[in-house]
């Protein structure tokens, strides 16, 4: 049996049954992890997923921006061995590959996993790699939503870089929560930092920073998505301009999810 109540054949045979099973452990045991780690720093949050809850059994994904050394530097400062998934879309900047390499050999990550898009999906529904302009939400599905699904497969939790002073959907954001699609176990370990204490933590520790934010990059994904932002203005100004739109999607419920005929 697994820790749902289901044998684990129940998912290809039962997969409504499977995923309920899933929902009603994974909000069980968030509410249990809330209680217990409510008044832990973030350091102490982290150290007890990665090395107790969750130990071989949880992954970082990271898109190496503008702000990611700072959870990539803590994670590794605990468990360097931690599985760092990082969404290689194909439309990504040079400077940011440029800068994975860089912080992987910095902070001694012994296990980043870069994951590419479906090569045969990307042939059939944006075989002239313009799919971003027209249906920006197919193109995020493709090349983030989906790979991301995959990479996932095997874990029970994982970490976000997610912080609440970006605003819009991620106002508010808990620092532990549960996936709604699949019942993992979701943690925002940065979710109440301020931009002040990343700004600090960067600082105290001598982090490298990302290329492009000397160019105005506040929010640093594809290159398709992302723009200069302007003195004075947010983080999501960067992203989708001229779109409402600021989300990719992998942080959305399937209900928000694009299923496209044909994708799945």
């Amino acid at each position: 049996m697994t820790p749902h109540g289901l044998p684990p054949a129940a998912e290809a045979t039962h997969p409504e049954a499977w995923t309920k099973a899933r929902l009603a452990a994974g909000h069980a045991r968030a509410e249990d992890l809330v209680r217990r780690y409510h008044d832990a720093d973030t350091r102490a949050l982290l150290t007890g997923m990665l090395e107790g809850e969750f130990a071989g059994r949880i992954a970082l994904v990271s898109s190496f921006g503008a702000e990611a050394a700072v959870l990539l530097h803590l994670v590794a400062t605990i468990a360097p061995s931690t599985p760092v998934i990082f969404l290689n879309t194909g439309k990504l900047f040079g400077e940011t590959l440029r800068y994975c390499q860089r912080l992987t050999n910095l902070l001694g990550l012994t296990d980043v996993r870069g994951v590419k898009p479906d090569e045969d999906k990307i042939a059939a529904f944006d075989p002239d790699g313009v799919l971003w302009y027209g249906n920006p939400d197919m193109c995020c599905y493709l090349r983030k939503v989906e790979p991301l699904d995959h990479a996932l497969k095997g874990f029970d939790a994982w970490i976000t870089g997610r912080k609440g002073f970006h605003g819009g959907k991620r106002a508010n954001l808990p620092r532990i929560e549960v996936n709604l699609d699949d019942g993992r176990i979701k943690i925002n370990p940065l979710a109440d930092w301020s931009k002040d204490d990343l700004e600090a933590y960067f600082a105290r520790h001598d982090l490298p920073r990302h290329e492009l934010e000397e160019q105005g990059f506040l929010s640093i994904g594809c290159m398709t998505s992302n723009d200069r932002v302007a003195p004075g203005h947010d983080v999501p100004a960067g992203r989708w301009r001229g779109r409402d739109k600021t989300e990719c999607g992998i942080h959305l419920p399937m209900s928000g999810k694009w299923q496209m005929n044909g994708i799945d």
